[in-house]
Parts: structure tokens; C-alpha cells; sequence
């Protein structure tokens, strides 16, 4: 079995399940099919018009290898960020909170380098041989046009429906696995995560009666983050595209209050510190009458042959420019490292 790089991929795999891998050409529709099949792939300020892709064929693979895409050693050479960027979008996320505009926001950092083999096939083939198979807690996701695209491991469920039955989650605070104990009682990280909880909460109350689980500590390896599950018994149908826009952004990737000035001034912030505009948006997956939407983070983005790896943060008043500068580092360690785009030359930068 081989796929056609020009006509386009799109996957997603849930925990140690298989892959369900959508072949192009795909058909664009502008709201879900009533039955099928159909990818939701859209950019961060649900931008595009026809966000459902309708695969010309669905193939269930337990390795992606299964369809020609290999492993190959690859050579990449990163450049350096520039932390004065950041630390300008930082100082101006501080300003509007303190002038009581915002409660919290989330820039984004991108390391970005350029693929080095000359003999090798469209980036995103390569990119997608380099994915190490995840299992629990990650979705494994990506879609190629075969020019651009993205792939990667999330941790986070933007939200699961089937039938009148929601789940999702709150996924914020995060540490190196070894400041565990630590990270536990992190006044800062706690509130962080508090604010994304009740805020999801808050949004989902007057379409259904939710149950909020307890505050835990969801182990990705080399990080951790505090997660609480979030599930609504829905009073009535609820549309998925209704649903997509009611939950995104989420409170961990978005502003706080969410409203069309302060998601204005999240969209220019992640311009000028050079976003991927897919990341954090929705992807998902509608089959057999139940859609599952992931959140599309800790993961490569290219555009011909060159690679990004963007990595967020959530700046509520408790934080600290240097702290934030590496939390945003130790994140994209860890994608590049499920990408084998390790060692990296890391820099000591010093504000």
C-alpha cells in the first residue's frame, strides 16, 4: 500500500489504537457530513471555509510505514531564537494585565530550521517517518497537502461527542518531570491551571450538567502537567461546528476573558513571533456518528522544506519572563526528540 504525496494525508491515532489515515484527493465541505468519514482541519482563528476534508479513501494501518512512510536519517541545523521578540510580546501581555484588560494570554515561541538532504522527498513524508509511535496519554495527528502540513503527538482532547455525551479536558502547568513534588504544590502553576478548569466549566454549563474530575498530574516523560477531566451530559443535540467554536481556543491556548479584542491581539502577537497558523487549532476525526478533536500542539510544521517548532505558554501576573523562556524550551526538547531532531546547540540566553 503506497499514498500519493500530491494528493494529501490525514490522520489520527488515539492512545495505542491504530492509525485511521484519510488518502486524498480530499473533498472540502464547509460544515460536517451527515455520515462518513471527514477530517476537521482548520487554522487558529477558524479562518477557512471549508474546514471538513472528505478522504477519496480511509485506511486503518497500525504504523504509517504501512503506507511508504519510512524513517530517514536526517540533519537539520537550528536557528536561533531571538528571546528580545519574545520578551517585547511578554512585556506588552504584562502591560494589558495589569491594565485589567486581559487575565491571561499565551504567546508562542518557534524555533525554525531548514531540512538538509538533498535527495529527500516532500518534508512532510520525512517528517512523518521521523514520528515515534505514542501511546497513552498522546493522540498521535498530522495532514499534508503535500507542499505544507503538520504532524505530532498532542496530550490534549479538545473535546470527544458522541451522541449527547461530551468529554473534555483542562491541561495546563507544566514541569520537568523531576521537579514533580515540586510542580504539586506550585502556587503558580495551580492558579494557571485553575484559571483554563473553571473557565471550561463556565462555558459548557448552560448546554449540559457537568462533572469536573479532581486535579491530577498527567506524566508525559519528560514533562508533567496538571489535568482535570471535564464531562457534560448535553440537554440537547449540540452541532460540532457550533461545539468547535464554543471551545476554541481553549483557556490553556487562548486569552482570558476570550473576546474579539483580546483574540485580536493573540493573532498579532503570534504573527510577529512567526506561529505556524496551525498550531493550537482544532483537528479531528468524525466517524461512525462520534467526532474527536484534538488540540494540534508538540508538534512539526513545515512549508516546503522548512521545519517549525513552536512551543506556547500561558502568562497569567504570577509569571516570570525567565521561567516562561524555559518552560518554552523544555516543550519543543520534547517534540524534537519524538522527532529524532535531536541534540539541539541550546543556548543560555539571559535576559
Amino acid at each position: 500500500m503506497q499514498y500519493d504525496q500530491s494528493k494529501g494525508i490525514a490522520f489520527l491515532k488515539a492512545g495505542d489504537g491504530s492509525y485511521v489515515v484519510g488518502l486524498g484527493p480530499f473533498e472540502e465541505l464547509p460544515v460536517a457530513p451527515e455520515s462518513g468519514v471527514a477530517f476537521y482541519c482548520n487554522d487558529f482563528t477558524l479562518s477557512h471555509p471549508r474546514p471538513w476534508k472528505v478522504p477519496a479513501e480511509v485506511v486503518t494501518v497500525e504504523a504509517l510505514s504501512e503506507l511508504g512512510v519510512n524513517h530517514t536519517d536526517i540533519s537539520v541545523d537550528w536557528q536561533a531564537l531571538d528571546p528580545d521578540g519574545f520578551a517585547a510580546v511578554f512585556a506588552e501581555i504584562n502591560e494589558m494585565i495589569h491594565r485589567g484588560v486581559i487575565e491571561k494570554s499565551v504567546p508562542v515561541a518557534t524555533a525554525q530550521c531548514h531540512l538538509e538532504k538533498d535527495d529527500s522527498p516532500i518534508c512532510g513524508d520525512v517528517m512523518m517517518g521521523q514520528m515515534s509511535q505514542l501511546g497513552e496519554p498522546f493522540y498521535s495527528y498530522g495532514w499534508s497537502d503535500g507542499e505544507r502540513g503538520f504532524c505530532g503527538g498532542t496530550p490534549e482532547l479538545l473535546f470527544e461527542l458522541d451522541g449527547s455525551k461530551l468529554k473534555t479536558m483542562a491541561l495546563a502547568g507544566t514541569a520537568k518531570t523531576e521537579e514533580r513534588d515540586v510542580f504539586a504544590v506550585d502556587d503558580k502553576e495551580i492558579r494557571e491551571h485553575e484559571f483554563v478548569a473553571q473557565t471550561l466549566v463556565a462555558k459548557l454549563s448552560d448546554i449540559g450538567h457537568v462533572v469536573r474530575g479532581e486535579r491530577s498530574i498527567m506524566d508525559l516523560g519528560q514533562l508533567v502537567h496538571f489535568h482535570t477531566s471535564i464531562e457534560v451530559d448535553l440537554f440537547a443535540e449540540q452541532p460540532v461546528d457550533g461545539l468547535i467554536r464554543r471551545l476554541h481556543p481553549t483557556p490553556a491556548l487562548g486569552p482570558l476573558p476570550r473576546t474579539e479584542e483580546t483574540l485580536r491581539m493573540l493573532a498579532e502577537w503570534r504573527s510577529r513571533l512567526s506561529c505556524p497558523d496551525h498550531f493550537g487549532a482544532p483537528f479531528g476525526l468524525l466517524s461512525d456518528g462520534v467526532f474527536r478533536s484534538v488540540v494540534a500542539i508538540r508538534g512539526v510544521h513545515w512549508v516546503g522544506d522548512t521545519l517549525s517548532v513552536p512551543s506556547g505558554c500561558g502568562v497569567i501576573e504570577a509569571s516570570r519572563l525567565v521561567n516562561e523562556w524555559r518552560e518554552l524550551r523544555l516543550k519543543r526538547e520534547a517534540v524534537k526528540t519524538v522527532f529524532g531532531l535531536m541534540p539541539d546547540a541550546l543556548k543560555v540566553v539571559r535576559f
